[in-house]
Order: C-alpha cells, then sequence, then structure tokens
C-alpha cells in the first residue's frame, strides 16, 4: 500500500461549503487509480474516489493492500470505495486507509451479479439496518472526527423503501449520500431525477447525484432538476477528462497530460492505452480508432500521437 501522509487539518465536508455544486470522479474498477486522478484533478474536479476495493480481500492481503490503493500527496481529497458485507471488516479496512484519506465510501449500487450474489453492492438497498450498522461501525471506530463515511445507492422501484435506507443511513451519521438514479436492474434507461429530488427533499446531509453526466451542462441541468449538493460524473470524464473544466470536447493538453502523469506513475501500458482509447472516441475516424487500438507499446502510442496530433486543428478543438 502506497500512502501519503495523513492530512487532518480540515474536513473534506468543507467543499460542500462553497455554495457550488461539487465535482466528483466516480469509482471506476480499473480506471479511477492514481494516474486518472491526478489528471482530473487537473481540471476541475473537486473530489475523487478510488475504484471498489473488496474490504475483506483488502484486510487479507498485503498483496491486495499494495496492489488496490495507492496515492500520494497531491491526491486529495480522496474517498477509498469499499464493498463489504458486514459492519467490522468496513471500520477495520477505513481504520486502514484513515490515515491517508479523507473518508470511506460504502458501495450499495454495484449491480453486477457476481457482487450482490456476494453479498456486495446493489443487494445491499435492501438491507437498510445492516447498512445503518455498518455507516456507524466506521463513526465510532475511525478516531478522525473528520474522517467521513458515506453511501453509494441505487434507487428502488418503491421508493418508499430508498427514502428509508437514506434516513436510517443519516440517523446513523452518514456523511453524504451518492444516488445513481437508475434501479438495480436498469442500464440505459433515462435516469429518474425525479426519483434524486425526492431522496434529496427528505434528509438534511448534502446528496450527490450520479448517472449520465457527459458534459458540464449535464452538472448544471442535474442541479437544477434535483436540487443536490454536487454530481459524480464516470464514462463522461473517461471521454473528456477535462469535462469538468468546461471543455465540450477534450483538449489535446489533456492528451499529452494524460501522457506525462502516467508515464511519471509508472501506469501499466494497459491502463495507460485504454483511457487514450477512451478520449479519442469522440474525435478521432474509425481508421484512426482501429490503427490506434492495434498499437502494444507506449512509444508506438506516443510516436502515433506526435504523428497523427500534431496541433488543436487535427483534433477539431
Amino acid at each position: 500500500m502506497k500512502t501519503a501522509s495523513a492530512n487532518t487539518s480540515g474536513s473534506i465536508m468543507d467543499v460542500f461549503e462553497r455554495g457550488k455544486v461539487v465535482k466528483i470522479c466516480a469509482p471506476m474498477v480499473r480506471y479511477s487509480k492514481l494516474a486518472f486522478r491526478t489528471l482530473v484533478r487537473k481540471y476541475s474536479c473537486d473530489v475523487c474516489f478510488t475504484p471498489m476495493i473488496i474490504a475483506a480481500d483488502f484486510m487479507r492481503s498485503v498483496k491486495a493492500r499494495d496492489s488496490e490503493f495507492t496515492t500520494n500527496a497531491r491526491d486529495r481529497p480522496l474517498i477509498v470505495q469499499f464493498a463489504a458485507q458486514d459492519a467490522q471488516t468496513l471500520a477495520d479496512a477505513a481504520c486502514v486507509v484513515a490515515p491517508f484519506s479523507d473518508g470511506v465510501d460504502l458501495n450499495c449500487g454495484c449491480p453486477q451479479r457476481w457482487a450482490m450474489s456476494a453479498g456486495y453492492g446493489a443487494c445491499l438497498i435492501n438491507k437498510p439496518e445492516l447498512v445503518k450498522d455498518m455507516v456507524r461501525h466506521v463513526r465510532n471506530q475511525v478516531e478522525n472526527p473528520n474522517y467521513t463515511a458515506s453511501i453509494k445507492i441505487r434507487i428502488h422501484k418503491d421508493l418508499r423503501k430508498t427514502v428509508d435506507l437514506c434516513q436510517k443511513a443519516e440517523s446513523a451519521g452518514v456523511s453524504w449520500i451518492t444516488v445513481h438514479g437508475r434501479t438495480a436492474d436498469e442500464r440505459h434507461q433515462s435516469v429518474h431525477y425525479d426519483a434524486i429530488k425526492t431522496i434529496k427533499d427528505s434528509v438534511s446531509v448534502p446528496v450527490i447525484a450520479n448517472g449520465d453526466i457527459k458534459y458540464l451542462r449535464d452538472v448544471e441541468s442535474t442541479h437544477q432538476l434535483t436540487g443536490v449538493d454536487g454530481v459524480m460524473a464516470a464514462r463522461g470524464l473517461l471521454a473528456n477528462p477535462a469535462m469538468f473544466a468546461g471543455y465540450e470536447d477534450m483538449p489535446m493538453e489533456c492528451i499529452w497530460d494524460w501522457v506525462d502523469i502516467s508515464t511519471e506513475l509508472g501506469t501499466p501500458f494497459t491502463c495507460f492505452h485504454q483511457h487514450l482509447i477512451y478520449m479519442l472516441e469522440r474525435v478521432s475516424s474509425q481508421p484512426e480508432r482501429k490503427m490506434f487500438n492495434s498499437l502494444s507499446s507506449t512509444s508506438a502510442v506516443i510516436d502515433y500521437l506526435k504523428n497523427t496530433y500534431r496541433t488543436l486543428e487535427d483534433l477539431g478543438t
């Protein structure tokens, strides 16, 4: 576990006091790792999440801790997201990462079958008493009073169940709640903004909206529709890591920032390449994408970028 020194001078909750919608990078398996968090922070992202980490594996194995959680002094504010199925394991994991992060988040939203069958993710929205207990354990066992305990959920078809879950979490001391505005069965259906608004109106803690945030204008429209305190983006940031800074299209300097950051941090080629595939998808032709996707080394990628996108105009920006 490669980590930075503790920072206990203030609370991440201060970001909600600035009167602006908080802009957050979502937890994304394989993608929201240190290098990508470093990139989006350069382009007006306020808070970043780690990818989801299975708390039991994290506590069981030093190798898992070293591979799953890497950070540095610039990587703040940082929320570590865990998948857990019991309160003590979550609290134990939170105590391990607390000196090196600003909060932990309990994943109650992953809809994948393997996660739900193992007792993780979206199945937890049907276990409000367990979620309440998990939040309380983190709050009681992490010594830093500024350390946050949040949850990320999906909604029920019967929204009363979701409101009950959120109110129980609030009573246990949850710091904020992120709401992905779809049920566990929905994938590409429209986000239920009315449901997010109902949840926001039912609790007094900050609420974050998640789902279909592809441009900066989506941040404002979601805020207007729901009244939320923050907005979390996933795929929109993969396609355009500069989105939160107001760029409609990904700027060429963002490509070179990614090359520099990932090289500096020793990002494995597969991850380095895959991020660029996402970043170039909107701005390159099909033949260009086919050629780029076939590249198999960092040097080949850099040569291709230099030869293909010499100027900002080449990217159409």
